[in-house]
């Protein structure tokens, strides 16, 4: 099966799983190309998916310089930032979709400014409360709004990582929690700030659960390409 008929499945189900859960917002698709090759990218990107994410810096500062210019591909960095990392990351992504501290988003506030320009972040939730796991707990809004404040960062939306279980009423909670911080957040917005829209949640094993919960973006990797192989250069060499 090649990519276009796995992707047609995928949207089939996307379009069941809203169906389900009473909804018909667009989702998107981020196709989750960490330790694939550059032609993966190229391949999904001429699929019609034009997002793309990535965990590390340093990997995807040597991928992209070897990819032909994809003139609408939207790169997000969908994996842990660590501080010393913001001012290559504003470089190389279009969106920071893991701000898991206010401290990080005055970080990459801090880079913005010196450009003048405003970067799109996600504040990362952390709805499961896995101490493994990075991110906001969920009620603390003060700090997400402190976020949301900020003149340099655009808080386009929220981001979680469902629960390490196979419990759908334990992912589905997780999720749900998700929908409920964006509900809250956005009442308690100052004037002028605009409200955040995205709920970013859901990944191969359980984005069907997600979109039902309200997710307008998805991040699947092993479904559109199967199980992870070894790492892209590895596999080139």
């Amino acid at each position: 099966m090649d990519l276009t008929d796995t992707l047609e499945i995928i949207q089939e189900k996307i379009f069941q799983a809203q169906k389900r859960g009473g909804l018909n917002h667009p989702v998107s698709i981020i196709a989750v190309t960490k330790t694939h090759p550059g032609k993966i990218i190229e391949k999904i990107y001429a699929c019609g998916i034009n997002q793309i994410g990535e965990n590390r810096v340093q990997e995807s500062a040597e991928k992209f310089s070897t990819l032909p210019e994809l003139t609408s591909l939207k790169k997000h960095l969908i994996g842990h930032l660590q501080k010393n990392k913001v001012n290559k990351a504003i470089e190389l992504f279009d969106s920071i979709d893991s701000v898991d501290s206010v401290d990080l988003a005055k970080k990459i506030e801090k880079k913005a400014a010196t450009q003048n320009t405003s970067i799109p972040v996600l504040l990362e939730i952390n709805t499961s409360g896995e101490k493994a796991k990075f991110g906001f707990a969920p009620n603390d809004i003060e700090a997400m709004i402190r976020c949301c404040a900020m003149k340099y960062i655009y808080v386009r939306g929220l981001m979680t990582l469902g629960p390490r279980t196979r419990e759908q009423k334990q992912t589905r909670k997780a999720f749900a929690t998700l929908r409920a911080v964006l509900g809250v957040l956005n009442t308690q917005i100052p004037t002028g700030v605009r409200p955040c829209t995205e709920l970013s949640m859901g990944m191969s094993g359980d984005y069907e659960v997600a979109i039902e919960e309200g997710s307008t973006t998805v991040r699947l990797g092993t479904a559109l390409f199967g199980p992870r192989r070894k790492h892209w250069k590895e596999s080139a060499g």
